[in-house]
C-alpha cells in the first residue's frame, strides 16, 4: 500500500485552506493515500486526476485546538526544516513532513499556510514575513539572505543552532526567576489561609480565658480581622493591579523601559538579566554578520533580540555611530553598555576580520557564565527562603500559642 501527499494552488491569494486527507487508486490500480490543503473538495478532486489518481474517498480534516506557537516551536521548526533540506527534500515536501509531525495544531496550520504561499510563487523569505508575530526581522533578513546567496540550508542551519542557544538562555533565567516566584506564591496562599481560617478559630479559642493577650498575639488578630472583613477587596485590588501592570508592560513603552531598567538594578538577579542580555546581543550580531548582512542592516534586529531597552538604546546609538564611519569597537564603548571583555574581543575581530567568531566567542563565555550564575542563584535563594518563611509563618505560630502558657494563670 503506498502514501502519497499531494497538495494545490490557491486560485485566488485570499482563500481560506482547508485539510483533506483522501484515499484513491492511480494508474496501476494501487490505493494510495495522503493529506492536502485545498479550498475545497472539488480542488481536491481536480488536483488528484490531474496526478493519474482517481479519488473513492475524500474527508474534510477537523482543526483541533493548538496551544500557543512559541519561541521554541519555531526554533525545532526551524532545525526540521533545515535537516530535511541538507539531506536534499525539497522545501515543499519537508513542510508536509515537519508540518504533519507536530503535535502542536497551531503550529501545522502556520506550516500549512506558509507552504501554500511558497507554493504559489512567493519566496519563503517574503511568506515567513506575512507572520511577524512568530518570525522577527532577523529570521526574514537571515532567509531572504540565504535565498539571494543559494545557501539557505546553511542559514537555516545557523539560524537554528542561534534559535536554539537564545531558547536556552532565555530558559534559563526564567527557571532563576520562577524559584522564589514560585515559594512566594505557595507563601501567600498558606499566610491567607492561616489568616482567614486558622486564627479566627484561635480567637474564639482566647476569648474565653478571661486573660488579657500578649501583645504579638493581639497584633496577628488584628491583621487577621482586617483580612477577614476586607478580603474581597483586598483580592479585587490585587487582581485588578495585576491585570492593568501586565496590560501597561505589554502596552506602554514608558512602564517596559522603567521594568527593563528594575531588572538591571535588582540586587541578586540584576547581574543575571545583564550577562543574559549581553549573550543574546553578541550571539545575535555575530549571527547576522556572518550570514553576510551589511554591519548596519544587522543592527536593525540586534537592538531588539537583546531583550532589554538599555541595549536598545545602546543599539540605535551605536547603528547611527556606524552609518558615519565610526568603528563598531569605538561606538560600542560610548555607550557604556557594554563589558570590557566584550569591547576588546570586537576590536580584535575588527583587526583580524573575524568580528563573527570573535563575538560568538564572546556569546559562549557571557552563556556559560549565566548557567554558572543560574546554579548559584537556586544554592543561594533556597536558605534565604527558608530563612524569611520560616521567620514569617514561625512567627506567627509562635505568637498565636503564647496565650496558651497563660492557661495556668487563668486556672
Amino acid at each position: 500500500m503506498a502514501t502519497s501527499t499531494a497538495s494545490t494552488k490557491s486560485s485566488n491569494k485570499g482563500t481560506k485552506l482547508s485539510v483533506f486527507s483522501w484515499e484513491g487508486k492511480d494508474r496501476n490500480a494501487r490505493i494510495v493515500r495522503g493529506e492536502m490543503s485545498a479550498a475545497g473538495e472539488n480542488q481536491v478532486r481536480a488536483t488528484l486526476r490531474r496526478q493519474g489518481i482517481y479519488a473513492t474517498k475524500i474527508k474534510k480534516n477537523r482543526i483541533k485546538a493548538g496551544k500557543k506557537i512559541k519561541g521554541r516551536d519555531i526554533a525545532i521548526f526551524t532545525r526540521q526544516l533545515a535537516t530535511m533540506m541538507r539531506a536534499g527534500v525539497p522545501l515543499l515536501q519537508a513542510f508536509d513532513i515537519v508540518g504533519r509531525g507536530n503535535p502542536n495544531p497551531s503550529v501545522t496550520k502556520l506550516l500549512a499556510n506558509i507552504r501554500a504561499d511558497v507554493e504559489t510563487g512567493t519566496s519563503l523569505s517574503g511568506a515567513f514575513r506575512k507572520y511577524p508575530l512568530y518570525f522577527d526581522n532577523l529570521y526574514c533578513n537571515l532567509v531572504e539572505a540565504g535565498e539571494a546567496a543559494g545557501i539557505l540550508e546553511d542559514l537555516l542551519d545557523r539560524l537554528a543552532t542561534y534559535m536554539e542557544k537564545v531558547e536556552a538562555i532565555k530558559s534559563k533565567v526564567k527557571s532563576a526567576l520562577m524559584y522564589p516566584v514560585a515559594v512566594i506564591v505557595v507563601a501567600a496562599v498558606v499566610l491567607t489561609v492561616i489568616m482567614l481560617w486558622v486564627i479566627p478559630a484561635f480567637k474564639e479559642v482566647f476569648m474565653n480565658f478571661g486573660a488579657e493577650l500578649p501583645a504579638p498575639t493581639l497584633i496577628v488578630m488584628g491583621i487577621s480581622d482586617f483580612v477577614v472583613q476586607w478580603f474581597w477587596l483586598i483580592a479585587i485590588v490585587l487582581g485588578a493591579g495585576s491585570y492593568f501592570l501586565l496590560q501597561a508592560w505589554r502596552r506602554n513603552e514608558k512602564f517596559q523601559i522603567f521594568v527593563d531598567k528594575m531588572m538591571l538594578n535588582l540586587p541578586v538577579f540584576g547581574e543575571l538579566v545583564e550577562m543574559s542580555s549581553v549573550a543574546r546581543w553578541t550571539r545575535t550580531l555575530s549571527t547576522m554578520f556572518a550570514a553576510g548582512v551589511p554591519l548596519v542592516e544587522s543592527l536593525d534586529a540586534v537592538g531588539g533580540a537583546a531583550g532589554n531597552y538599555k541595549f536598545k538604546k545602546a543599539t540605535d546609538d551605536i547603528q547611527k555611530e556606524v552609518a558615519t564611519g565610526t568603528a563598531l569597537t569605538a561606538a560600542m564603548g560610548n555607550t557604556n553598555a557594554f563589558p570590557s571583555m566584550v569591547l576588546q574581543m570586537a576590536a580584535i575581530g575588527e583587526e583580524s576580520g573575524s568580528l563573527d567568531h570573535m563575538l560568538s566567542k564572546a556569546a559562549d563565555y557571557y552563556e556559560s557564565e549565566v548557567d554558572t550564575k543560574v546554579e548559584g542563584l537556586s544554592s543561594l535563594m533556597e536558605p534565604i527562603i527558608i530563612v524569611v518563611l520560616g521567620t514569617l509563618i514561625g512567627g506567627i505560630v509562635v505568637s498565636m500559642y503564647l496565650p496558651i502558657f497563660k492557661l495556668g494563670q487563668v486556672v
